[in-house]
């Protein structure tokens, strides 16, 4: 089953075009990135999805429940950890954990929510008011009220943005573990490195409309590809390979030659490049094969346009 299915959502605020016909499908048990810059519309396709605010033209299911007209079955299959830190300073962790579980109906939910306070670490919290917690311990509390229904459908909303590394790890072996367990994972954040670490499916927004989509590792190979880093003591690049190359360096120091670096969008073409290199009489001295990041596909897309 899908677990979220986007189908031609548009939403406009005046003159501002914010979602300009998005679809995408995210399947059950995904870990998926949802990225773009400010302003790219991320936060109101999260709020589409979380049923927040209504889309002028388009539909948004989640588990097949279409978030407007059957809003009840949409809202209990998802849980959404919001970027803002909202909340009610009258009552303790523990207090506001069970009030959130009242929302959704459940009587009797202590055992889990001492199992997710365990997991991200605010048991020594449970009786602490919401005012007097830090920043931080804050956020884990908006996680841990999303999670305190079990949805099957998570989204984070710049989860960590404003923490420490202590809660990063601690939050991302614990969402990782549910995923594992079948919880499908919506992520949105400024982090690349933990999009490119958590997720398996990336979809980047800009201007309101996806402008790719693919798994990490095929949009990795096929926008920006890897590049091949030869050092050649001697001999020289035949002049058929000349068209790979994005640098061109004398070698450092002292050493005799060049060093190139030459795109190569798969591994079958590092054995064609070596075999001319071979063949020309160039003797390599150093070699290395260097991986884009997304971080690199991230920049190359949003400067460029659309695949």
């Amino acid at each position: 089953m899908t677990a979220i299915q986007i189908t031609n959502v548009e939403k406009s605020y005046k003159t501002l075009k914010a979602l300009g016909g998005v679809s995408l499908n995210i399947e059950e048990g995904e870990f998926f990135g949802l990225l773009g810059p400010n302003g790219a519309g991320k936060t109101t396709l999260i709020s589409t999805i979380a049923g927040l605010i209504r889309p002028d033209a388009g539909t948004v299911k989640i588990q097949g429940h279409d978030v407007v007209t059957d809003f009840r079955n949409a809202r209990k299959n998802l849980g959404v950890v919001p970027q803002e830190l909202v909340f009610d300073p009258f009552f303790t962790v523990r207090e506001t954990l069970r009030l959130q579980s009242g929302y959704f109906g459940l009587k009797n939910n202590d055992k889990w929510i001492d199992e997710i306070m365990h997991n991200l670490d605010l048991t020594n919290k449970a009786d602490a008011n919401m005012r007097a917690l830090s920043g931080g311990m804050k956020r884990r509390v908006l996680v841990a009220q999303a999670l305190v229904h079990k949805p099957p459908v998570i989204v984070l909303d710049e989860p960590t943005a404003g923490v420490d590394v202590e809660l990063r790890q601690t939050l991302w072996k614990f969402i990782a573990r549910l995923n594992r367990e079948g919880h499908t994972v919506v992520l949105t954040t400024h982090y690349l490195e933990e999009a490119q670490a958590m997720c398996q499916r990336v979809a980047m927004l800009k201007f309101g409309k996806v402008v790719a989509l693919d798994t990490m590792s095929k949009l990795i190979r096929r926008i920006s590809g890897s590049q091949l880093i030869v050092h050649l003591s001697h001999g020289d690049l035949p002049d058929d390979l000349r068209h790979l190359v994005v640098h061109d360096t004398h070698a450092n120091g002292n050493a005799p030659g060049h060093k190139y670096s030459l795109r190569v969008t798969e591994y079958g073409e590092v054995e064609q490049i070596l075999g001319r290199l071979r063949a020309s009489g160039a003797i390599i001295d150093e070699m290395q094969l260097q991986q884009a990041d997304l971080e690199d596909i991230f920049l190359q897309i949003m400067d460029g346009g659309s695949l």
